[in-house]
């Protein structure tokens, strides 16, 4: 199945403009007083952490994680929701050739929604979690305790950025990150991309999803960004990387686009063998 549409609404509305938000509000009434919570935050968080968006999105996930871990990684306060989007995740890759011997970072782990199946999944020792939120981070671990994957060996790391300066070079086949970029400005994603072809094995690639517009680019209080896919598979190129969009991931019921960001693969003759299969795109 092909990418979606570009006429259809949710890809052109701007959320950011006064009249959709209108729309919404009679749509929805019932979410009116939650999301003027959200922007008398917004208005607090803006002030305090002025022109630091990954410390003022801490503060977002400390307050998210004190109602409740599962929302705060995103999507309805449903535990049922919560697995249903780890196993779409993980079931995607696997579909994608992940192997047991990979060695995959996660960027916005979380409390491990997806990955406490790739954990389970990937030899111990070969998942590296990383999130910006001590808070979530906390209930990760308690999400390793609770199914059982201490044997596993997860590594997991607080970051205050995405420019990966205490991880080793040329290391992890398989980079991913859900939900991430779709609270992010271009510039913590240009960061990203500057450094993830770093840490990268030559072959491996990066997953990353986005909240896709093919209208104006926009975002909503600072916490969620729409980009438009050129936008961002040509500022993966800037970088020396090739991205796709992933047109397979569309026919999930998840909201969110998929890129796909790889590497060169390295030289048959000077790798000594045949490059490392996957399933095809």
């Amino acid at each position: 199945m092909g990418a979606r549409n570009p006429s259809d609404s949710k890809l052109s509305r701007n959320r950011a403009a006064l009249t959709h938000k209108a729309r919404y509000a009679l749509a929805h009434p019932g979410r009116v007083p939650a999301h003027l919570r959200r922007t008398a935050r917004d208005a607090w968080l803006r002030a305090r952490y002025r022109g630091d968006h990954i410390g003022y999105y801490r503060a977002v996930m400390a307050s998210d994680a004190a109602r409740s871990p599962e929302a705060a990684v995103g999507g309805r306060p449903s535990h049922d929701r919560w697995l249903a989007l780890g196993q779409m995740q993980f079931d995607y890759l696997m579909e994608h050739g992940l192997r047991p011997e990979d060695r995959m970072l996660e960027i916005g782990c979380g409390n491990l929604r997806a990955g406490r199946l790739f954990i389970d999944h990937l030899e111990p020792g070969h998942y590296y979690g990383i999130d910006i939120s001590p808070d979530i981070l906390v209930e990760a671990k308690r999400t390793v305790v609770r199914y059982g994957l201490q044997d596993k060996l997860p590594h997991l790391a607080i970051a205050d950025d995405l420019t990966f300066d205490f991880l080793p070079e040329n290391h992890f086949t398989v980079v991913h990150a859900h939900s991430v970029f779709s609270h992010s400005p271009l510039d913590v994603i240009d960061q990203c991309l500057e450094n993830v072809g770093r840490v990268l094995a030559p072959g491996g690639f990066f997953d990353f999803t986005f909240d896709r517009t093919e209208g104006r680019e926009h975002h909503v209080l600072r916490e969620d960004f729409y980009y438009r896919t050129e936008t961002l598979v040509d500022l993966a190129a800037s970088h020396d990387l090739t991205a796709c969009l992933m047109d397979d991931w569309e026919r999930l019921p998840h909201g969110q686009s998929k890129i796909r960001v790889t590497l060169p693969a390295p030289d048959r003759a000077a790798a000594g063998g045949p490059e490392p299969e996957r399933s095809p795109v």
